[in-house]
């Protein structure tokens, strides 16, 4: 493992004492046992951890799903020249490119997320994510950010399901399915579980997680929340929740960014105006499935009034954390969470 991925993995929002908890607390009175798996995949680290009979049929799941993971990878990265997401950002402005039904579902996801968020999730940020360099620290001026921002649009997004393509109206117009494709991802290999008669499971994609059924003892999963302001060891968890059947992401601007003068500049940007947002510290969203729970999790962009409003609109929970540390949350959550030396704002 490089030393990239394990700082990705280190730095994601969600704690690896979720699978400390599973681990220690699942025992089972039957002849099912726990196997876990964790290599890279997708770009970043990821865990499946799963209750099977014996080691072959563990080994053989397993493996199915971690090739589930590369196909998608090679179908919908933004930075691969032959995935279908590069094709479809090849030929913006000229025609359109018939593609998966992958590809299909997880545009038109994306679209629904967009409209309900006002934009604030907009998978054509993809002019935008290029501009700016986080890595090196690079902030681009305004004239350019202006520029970008001009083919910045899902409304530019034509899916025709009868012909299974997809069309961007706009020439240098980008799909980047950054934001939602790791939950996405998460989403089929629990689908696959689910066909192969697994259970109970866990699966993590960076850090977006999904739980199967409940604990033996009947209680749900324990998934850690970190603190996005963490100035010790001892508090890098701001808060469990409790999951079962249930899936958890968030976006925070401690995983990728720089500070200048003062200003922290982050990899979650605001579509509307090219910068990153500064509405908050992270943004955790809880729902029935992942890719959901990734894409909203962007109400980050909208901050804490806006996003909880959106969020109760749509029936799952949302838990933010402002720049402050204020915690601020969807009513339905408080009763699953466990906030560790933090108060809740009025």
């Amino acid at each position: 493992m490089t030393t990239r991925l394990r700082s990705i993995i280190l730095r994601k929002t969600i704690i690896a004492i979720l699978f400390l908890v599973i681990v220690t607390s699942f025992i089972s009175c039957t002849s099912e046992r726990i196997y876990k798996e964790t290599r890279p995949s997708m770009y970043t680290i990821v865990s499946i951890t799963i209750v099977a009979i014996n080691q072959d049929q563990a080994n053989a799941i397993i493996n199915d799903s971690f090739s589930e993971l590369d196909r998608l990878a090679k179908l919908l990265n933004f930075y691969s020249e032959t995935s279908e997401i590069s094709e479809i950002n090849r030929q913006a402005g000229l025609k359109p490119v018939k593609v998966s039904q992958d590809t299909l579902d997880i545009l038109e996801k994306s679209v629904y997320v967009s409209e309900k968020t006002d934009g604030a999730f907009d998978v054509t940020i993809g002019p935008l994510v290029r501009l700016w360099d986080i890595k090196n620290k690079i902030i681009p001026n305004q004239t350019a950010i202006e520029a970008h921002k001009k083919i910045v649009g899902y409304k530019n997004i034509v899916i025709d399901r009868s012909s299974s393509t997809v069309y961007l109206k706009l020439r240098g117009a980008q799909i980047d399915l950054g934001g939602i494709i790791k939950g996405y991802a998460v989403d089929k290999v629990v689908d696959l579980l689910l066909r192969r008669g697994i259970r109970a499971a866990v699966v993590s994609v960076g850090g977006e997680v999904r739980t199967l059924g409940k604990k033996p003892d009947g209680n749900p999963w324990v998934v850690g929340v970190q603190n996005p302001r963490q100035t010790g060891p001892d508090d890098e968890v701001i808060a469990t929740i409790n999951l079962s059947d249930k899936a958890l992401s968030t976006s925070g601007d401690y995983i990728r960014y720089f500070e200048k003068n003062g200003v922290r500049y982050h990899h979650l940007l605001d579509p509307k105006t090219g910068y990153p947002s500064a509405q908050c510290g992270s943004a955790t969203v809880v729902a029935s499935d992942n890719t959901t729970a990734d894409a909203f999790a962007k109400l980050f962009v909208l901050g804490p009034a806006r996003g909880v409003a959106i969020a109760k609109q749509l029936g799952f929970d949302i838990l933010f954390i402002d720049c402050k540390g204020d915690i601020v949350m969807t009513d339905s959550l408080k009763d699953k969470i466990t906030l560790i030396g933090k108060k809740q704002s009025q």
